[in-house]
């Protein structure tokens, strides 16, 4: 079992406050490109960099930060593992799981001073019907990512789309907030259509030829449309559609023109200096999960940084409330929605070599943050566990 730090313990001059990074063993289908495949490490660097971040700081203030190796495992494993560490002190938890590790996890925590970081997760589910007080969320939700991209298809006035979406659970689930996310903004979807493909097999030598007849047949009886919009998360299929469609449209969802959390290309609001840090670090591009996992300790660090202190009560209290702030490369200061602790935050409209926009976009206005025109809002919400 990998060695992790415990606690939040005092010597005579300094704080130091453990945070453990858990990520959960699953199988996952290989995706369409060698490109795509998932680095060990992804989500434990930006844990790593945040760390340092936290110390640079913290050094003055007579605190430390401590992290110890990846905790991974399959699912009851790492349940195990994480319980076991909350009782031997821990108090604070980065996690890339699915949601219904997560629901578990945090319910095995229940009673104990310790929160859970989402830095994995898109599932709305998990900000609603299924929130827990003591998780975070800094991994933006499906309905945040899908809000930022049809915010500015409406500015485009690119307003009649269709919508092609793959057969597995996640790719449902983003195709539906798509589909809320069109409703809510006043564009037409007039058609919609899942891509049925056998899991887990890339195109061997010659297939191109036969995806570049396929794509156009699929796509020949969709009404007339400015956009098509892929729901691929599994990464299966949806880099077929580009410059392969009947007609020639652009390609938006998960492929295309896609809206992520961060994107490795961003030189905006000082991001620089952060990427070629990362860069350093890690030896590869930051990803989104690692842009989640360190603004999750960078939120125990700014907290105590704030409040001086290495209480575990007193610093979740804190991220909470209005006094908290987190700086994080975005061009605002990000803060947790007090209905359902999810992170507000901008969030990128791009291509993979470069973002096109930033939303949300010019016009749409909210009465508390413009960051609340992303995802479902206070009044919209199911979740229980804040009030």
């Amino acid at each position: 079992m990998p060695s992790v730090s415990h606690g939040v313990a005092q010597d005579a001059k300094v704080t130091t406050i453990s945070i453990v990074y858990a990520s959960q063993e699953r199988e996952r289908l290989a995706p369409l490109s060698l490109l795509d495949f998932r680095p060990p490490s992804e989500g434990y660097d930006g844990a790593k960099l945040a760390i340092e971040d936290n110390n640079t700081t913290g050094r003055f203030l007579n605190q430390s930060f401590a992290m110890g190796d990846m905790l991974s495992a399959k699912r009851d494993e790492l349940i195990e593992k994480v319980v076991a560490a909350a009782k031997s002190g821990t108090s604070f938890f980065v996690v890339d799981a699915t949601a219904d590790t997560l629901v578990a996890l945090s319910d095995a925590l229940n009673g104990l001073p310790a929160v859970i970081f989402n830095a994995g997760a898109h599932d709305e589910r998990l900000r609603e019907e299924d929130c827990r007080a003591n998780v975070k969320h800094t991994a933006a939700s499906y309905a945040m990512l899908a809000d930022a991209m049809t915010q500015y298809l409406t500015w485009k006035q690119w307003t009649r789309l269709v919508l092609v979406s793959g057969p597995q659970p996640e790719d449902k689930l983003f195709a539906e907030a798509l589909k809320r996310s069109a409703k809510r903004f006043g564009l037409k979807l007039l058609a919609e259509q899942e891509f049925v493909y056998e899991a887990g097999s890339r195109r061997a030598d010659g297939g191109f030829e036969q995806v570049q007849k396929q794509i156009p047949t699929f796509t020949q009886e969709f009404p007339e449309h400015d956009v098509l919009l892929v729901s691929d998360v599994a990464n299966q299929f949806g880099d077929y559609f580009p410059f392969r469609t009947w007609k020639p449209r652009a390609i938006a969802g998960t492929h295309g023109l896609y809206p992520t959390a961060w994107h490795p290309a961003s030189e905006l609001w000082g991001a620089t200096q952060f990427q070629n840090r990362f860069q350093r670090l890690a030896g590869r591009v930051m990803k989104p999960v690692d842009y989640a996992a360190w603004m999750a300790v960078r939120s125990i660090g700014e907290a105590a940084t704030r409040t001086n202190s290495g209480d575990p009560k007193v610093l979740i209290d804190y991220m909470l409330s209005p006094k908290f702030e987190l700086a994080a490369f975005k061009g605002q200061k990000l803060t947790y929605r007090p209905w359902n602790a999810q992170l507000r935050q901008p969030i990128f409209v791009a291509t993979p070599k470069i973002h096109v926009t930033v939303s949300p976009q010019p016009g749409f206005l909210h009465q508390v943050s413009v960051l609340d025109t992303l995802g479902l809002d206070e009044p919209e919400t199911k979740c229980k566990a804040f009030r």
